[in-house]
Parts: structure tokens; C-alpha cells; sequence
């Protein structure tokens, strides 16, 4: 990592607008399990420096940049709040947001390699369209375009077009315009591989194609921390980290720290 914040990755400068890597992870207090799970997972194979900051909505609403209502489809906290994170970033380099209820198996810097300048954004183009009624512990599944792109999003904070993503847009836009990435054209939304946010119950493992294996598991219809999804698929790992993250903070179940200002 050079000192002005940029990375060489195959002879190409990439500006992450800090010497550390900027993840937002969004926080729900039903799900406190699954953000240190997930934060703990990415520490645990880092070979670059992160800086991971929870994206607490009680916080911003404190701090006066969050005061949209609940609506009775949001099925977490940070629903609408992870639009926040160029701002949060201060419009400045690359930064990732991700849910709660991802697993990583794998290095994020593997990640970071793929970030390409020319984009505004970069995620998973899934095309995904879940047949369940309900999710989680009961909340109400939707069904829209481009879901679960927004799951996990790498940002081109620095973009002109990103900058439309200020507390009063993220407060008062539709769930379909910020969703959507209706703020873009399409060519401005980069594609990441599936295996980055790999769907429990939608994407599949091939044995025989290693491309196939998940680098971030995303228990999107509820992980192991819900009764009604302990026995999921990949649960097994999920445990593994819980009970790797609680031996090394002592059995405590509250790593959380101050949201990013």
C-alpha cells in the first residue's frame, strides 16, 4: 500500500482514498452476532490493512443524518442507511458496504484486486428472485429488480455520480431509485463474481470448478443466529467463526464500536 492511498494491482493505480481499506458493515441489534461474525471474518484474512466501521442507524440518527421512518417492508436497520457509505467516506476513494450476514473465507484483498477506476459502482449482477414469503426471523420478502445487488457494493466514493448520495437523498429517495442504482447508467455498475456474494439457497458449489467456491457466504434468507436457520447450509462455518470470534474477545458477544462520523 503506497502512502498516498493508492494500490498497484497488475501495473494499475487504484486510488482507495485512504492507506486502509474502508468496510461499512450495516448493523442491526437483532443480528449483533452476525456483524462481529462477519467483521471478525475479514480480519481473520486480511493480508492488507481494513478499517471497518458498523453502520449503526440509532447513531446517524443522533447525529442528524438518518430520519427516515421504517417502512413495513424493511427487513433490517440498515435498509436504506448503507446508501450512506460514500458520504460516510467523505466522497473520497474506494470504500465497501456489506450486510451483516456475510462470511468471509477468503482474503478481501483478492477484492480490492478487481476494483477498476471506470466504475461507479461494483457488485454482484445477481438475478435473483426467491420463491420464500418470509426471511430471517419473519420478516416479509420482496421481490424487485436488481435484488441483492445493494447486499454487498463496492464504491467508487470519489465518482461525480456518487455525490448525488447525500443524507437528503438517501432520506427521501425511493426504495427503487436507490436499490436500482437508478442514479447510473448501467455501464457505470461494475460486475463482480457470484462467489463475492454467494446467495445460501440460490447459488450453488460445482467440486469439480474451483471457481465456484464462495469467498463471502451471505446467509440472505437468515443464518445460523435465527432458531429457524440453524441448520442452514454453511452453517457449520458460521459456528466455526462464532466460536473462534468468542475465544478471542474472552466469550463476548458485543464487538461493537463507534459508526464512522
Amino acid at each position: 500500500m503506497a502512502e498516498n492511498g493508492r494500490v498497484e494491482v497488475n501495473g494499475v493505480a487504484k486510488s482507495l482514498g485512504s492507506e486502509k481499506f474502508r468496510i461499512f458493515i450495516g448493523y442491526d441489534p437483532r443480528e449483533d452476532q452476525a456483524y462481529n461474525v462477519c467483521k471478525h471474518s475479514i480480519l481473520k484474512h486480511a493480508s492488507i490493512p481494513v478499517e471497518i466501521h458498523p453502520i449503526v442507524q440509532s447513531e446517524l440518527r443522533k447525529k442528524n443524518l438518518y430520519w427516515r421512518e421504517r417502512g413495513a417492508t424493511e427487513s433490517t436497520e440498515f435498509s436504506f442507511s448503507r446508501f450512506l457509505t460514500p458520504f460516510l467516506a467523505g466522497f473520497e476513494g474506494w470504500a465497501m458496504f456489506v450486510d451483516c450476514d456475510f462470511l468471509y473465507t477468503t482474503d478481501i484483498k483478492e477484492l480490492v484486486d478487481l476494483i477498476d477506476d471506470k466504475y461507479a459502482v461494483m457488485c454482484v449482477h445477481h438475478d435473483y428472485a426467491p420463491k420464500e414469503k418470509t426471511k430471517m426471523d419473519g420478516a416479509i420478502q420482496t421481490l424487485y429488480p436488481r435484488k441483492n445487488w445493494s447486499s454487498m457494493v463496492l464504491y467508487n466514493c470519489g465518482h461525480p455520480k456518487n455525490r448525488i448520495l447525500t443524507p437528503e437523498a438517501v432520506n427521501t429517495q425511493t426504495g427503487a431509485f436507490l436499490h436500482r442504482f437508478m442514479w447510473l447508467d448501467d455501464n457505470e455498475i461494475g460486475s463482480i463474481p457470484f462467489v463475492w456474494n454467494f446467495l445460501v439457497g440460490h447459488n450453488h458449489v460445482d467440486e469439480n470448478d474451483p471457481k465456484t467456491f464462495p469467498k463471502a457466504i451471505h446467509y440472505t434468507l437468515g443464518g445460523p443466529w435465527f432458531e429457524a436457520w440453524k441448520d442452514c447450509e454453511f452453517a457449520d462455518l458460521w459456528l466455526k467463526g462464532l466460536e473462534e470470534y468468542q475465544s478471542k474477545n474472552g466469550g463476548s458477544n458485543n464487538d461493537l464500536v463507534e459508526p464512522a462520523a
